[in-house]
């Protein structure tokens, strides 16, 4: 009788632990391999369209890890990353949290608002938008879709409203920049030191304002951050630079300033399915469709 019973009880905790592992199995591979989401606008086409469901890979940047699971608004994301199998890339196509989660003038985390869209700049890039067209000083090759870009270089600035035209940081006056040409500005890299001055703390004010908290104002000839004056500063964390393929109508970094690495969540590698959002029509020339 005592063997039978020891047989069932070990029977019994080979089915549990089995359990626990089918139960818990979906939980970790959204958190450390891939998660999938649905592409609720046309802000990446013709790559992505609206109705697309997204597979995005958190190996290759590395799965994100929350330090702490209070994400109320005004609190800061605490998190570590895993270290992935490369870094994100120049062309990549991205999913990661919006830069201005709360769509105030500031960077704030946001858990459940997020973009996709292409890398346009890496850590320690130099980026220009010329005559319409992304340049990247470390990348040779063309970036995003470039008969986009084309039809923006072709289109007047007449033609195009200005809520679309004006881009980051929106100072006519000294910069003047449109999504036509802005530039060239430098994406921000952890331990690169930068002198400050009237012009570019425009560029970094949000970028310093969120690693130290304290304000970054210019005022009677001057460049305070908080009460103290200053003239140069060193960057903390990694920054990125992302944009829409479809550049007439794709909220992003032309607008909203640069993206923390912490914001990222992962690389979009393929579509799984594909449906009209608003619609029943099914795609299925699109599923399963690596994402370039």
């Amino acid at each position: 009788m005592n063997v039978g019973i020891k047989k069932y009880s070990g029977f019994m905790k080979k089915v549990f632990f089995i359990a626990v592992i089918i139960l818990l199995a979906p939980y970790f591979i959204r958190i450390f391999i891939c998660d999938q989401f649905v592409v609720p606008s046309d802000s990446m086409q013709p790559t992505l369209m609206t109705g697309d469901r997204i597979l995005v890979n958190k190996l290759i940047a590395g799965p994100r890890i929350y330090k702490k699971f209070d994400f109320a608004k005004d609190i800061p994301l605490r998190s570590f990353r895993i270290p992935g199998i490369r870094p994100v890339r120049v062309n990549d196509v991205v999913v990661f949290n919006a830069p201005r989660g709360y769509d105030r003038d500031n960077i704030e985390f946001r858990i459940n608002y997020v973009y996709a869209k292409r890398c346009i700049g890496t850590p320690g890039d130099s980026v220009t938008i010329r005559n319409g067209y992304f340049h990247n000083n470390r990348y040779a090759g063309p970036i995003g879709v470039q008969e986009l870009q084309r039809q923006l270089s072709e289109t007047p600035d007449s033609l195009l409203d200005s809520n679309i035209l004006r881009a980051f940081p929106f100072d006519d006056a000294r910069l003047g920049w449109t999504i036509r040409n802005m530039g060239p500005f430098y994406v921000p890299r952890a331990g690169v030191r930068i002198e400050l001055d009237s012009m570019n703390y425009l560029l970094y004010r949000q970028v310093i304002e969120y690693e130290t908290g304290l304000g970054l104002k210019y005022g009677g000839g001057r460049l305070s951050l908080g009460s103290e004056a200053v003239g140069e500063y060193t960057f903390c964390k990694n920054y990125y630079f992302f944009c829409g393929d479809n550049i007439f109508n794709s909220k992003d970094c032309r607008y909203l300033g640069f993206v923390p690495e912490e914001f990222i969540i992962g690389v979009v590698r393929r579509i799984t399915y594909s449906r009209d959002y608003f619609g029943d029509n099914c795609r299925p020339g699109r599923w399963w469709k690596r994402v370039e």
